[in-house]
């Protein structure tokens, strides 16, 4: 059986094992373990049935996640995009939508991107962006993340007095708990202790049990609702009216660069891209994601997407799809177990994701910064995804700016034909945001 399980997954060649996989596995579920809570609260105000959502969802993270491990061998796990789930909330609340509509428009974004993907036309995109774009996207992931992993700790919490960013309640609890954790994680990595990751956030969450950020559950089982009241709740017509166009391009232009800066970004933390910045069977996790996009709109899911959250995974050790196959099965259990996944707090995971951003920002190091052509639009990239707090809005910003001053510097030999159709797509997404 260890064998087959070798040979299926290549893990002797990826220089890994079970045990590895395994707390790869467990420590990326355990960092994404927020959407059983998120997901379902934020599309429980638009009316939907939280408890339904949240079974639907599951099994939708459960088959997507296998389908990626099985599929393309990669320790890629998906589930509902925060960002996609904010503008099919804003769209049913604020825009009056018809939930089975905002479905339908969720489904038209998916058979956009199978088409592009089936076509291999993702792929290509993908190859003729630039590689220092591509390494910048892999800092500026870093940063995203280390900078999501001090706000979830409260370390990092917007200011209203001075309109920016700040410092939170340095004394708080959570901050406590992040820092004990942090240390921890830090000894142990200085110590080359295996699974450092998952024992800081086990023990950052007894921490926070005993200063009272969390709680133990007062029951452990807790049986699934009904998904079935969310399937094909849609009107697939109803969402091909021309005033829901922007909505679409809304929801597919992030999808769709989140997707290539995500699997880009955690590749190259994990060692998967060659010496052009290219990553072998991309087209694979592109044709899965846009599956699983409008597979989860015929239960009214906002669009599926990989998630920056397997980078805990890939630090933890895992570096194939049984990693992602672990990870499924630890979202089956959370049918049953979600108030046990609940207790982890986010105060416990978010030294994890600092530390990450701290590693990933070694990319910078592959940028010629000599040359102003490829710095500045890297720096756009690195600097917009966490200003603007977006990836897309990272990458959409310096793919004009790349094309701009390749062309001030008279370097149109440089810029492939698709950068110009790109920097236009750019240019729409960034109206629509109007």
């Amino acid at each position: 059986m260890r064998g087959q399980i070798d040979q299926k997954f290549r893990l002797t060649e990826h220089h890994t094992n079970i045990r590895q996989e395994l707390l790869g596995g467990l420590t990326t579920f355990i960092a994404m373990a927020y959407v059983l809570a998120t997901i379902p609260n934020m599309l429980g105000r638009t009316g939907m049935d939280p408890g339904a959502v949240l079974t639907s969802m599951v099994i939708l993270v459960i088959l997507s996640t296998w389908a990626m491990g099985l599929y393309t061998n990669r320790p890629f796990a998906l589930a509902p995009g925060l960002g996609s789930t904010g503008i099919v909330a804003s769209m049913i609340l604020n825009e009056n939508i018809p939930q089975p509509v905002a479905a339908g428009v969720i489904f038209w974004s998916g058979v956009l991107f199978i088409l592009i993907s089936w076509l291999g036309l993702r792929e290509a995109v993908v190859r003729v962006i630039p590689v220092s774009l591509k390494h910048a996207v892999s800092a500026g992931i870093g940063l995203f993340i280390a900078l999501l992993g001090a706000k979830s700790g409260g370390v990092i919490a917007a200011s209203e007095a001075r309109n920016c960013l700040a410092f939170g309640a340095l004394t708080s609890p959570e901050v406590r708990v992040t820092l004990v954790g942090f240390i921890i994680l830090l000894v142990l990595k200085a110590r080359n202790v295996r699974g450092a990751p998952i024992l800081s956030i086990l023990a950052a969450t007894l921490v926070g049990i005993l200063l009272g950020v969390t709680q133990l559950p007062e029951q452990l089982l807790a049986f699934p609702s009904g998904g079935s009241r969310q399937l094909f709740s849609i009107d697939l017509l109803g969402a091909l009216r021309i005033s829901y166009l922007p909505f679409l391009i809304a929801l597919f232009i992030p999808d769709f660069f989140s997707t290539f800066g995500t699997v880009y970004g955690v590749g190259a933390q994990a060692g998967f891209l060659d010496a052009e910045g290219n990553m072998e069977g991309v087209d694979r996790c592109f044709k899965v994601d846009a599956v699983s996009t409008s597979a989860g709109a015929l239960f009214g899911i906002p669009s599926m997407t990989t998630y920056l959250e397997c980078s805990a995974g890939i630090e933890a050790g895992g570096r194939t799809g049984l990693t992602s196959i672990f990870i499924g099965l630890f979202f089956l259990l959370s049918l049953f177990l979600s108030p046990v996944a609940l207790i982890v707090p986010s105060a416990a995971t978010a030294p994890i994701l600092i530390y990450i951003g701290v590693n990933m920002l070694g990319a910078m190091r592959n940028i010629k910064f000599e040359d102003m052509t490829e710095a500045v639009p890297a720096f756009l990239c690195v600097a917009f995804t966490v200003f603007a707090n977006n990836v897309a809005n990272g990458i959409c910003i310096a793919i004009p700016a790349y094309l701009i001053v390749k062309l001030a510097a008279g370097k149109r030999k440089e810029v492939h034909p698709i950068i110009y159709a790109l920097s236009a797509i750019c240019l729409v997404y960034f109206g629509t945001q109007l």
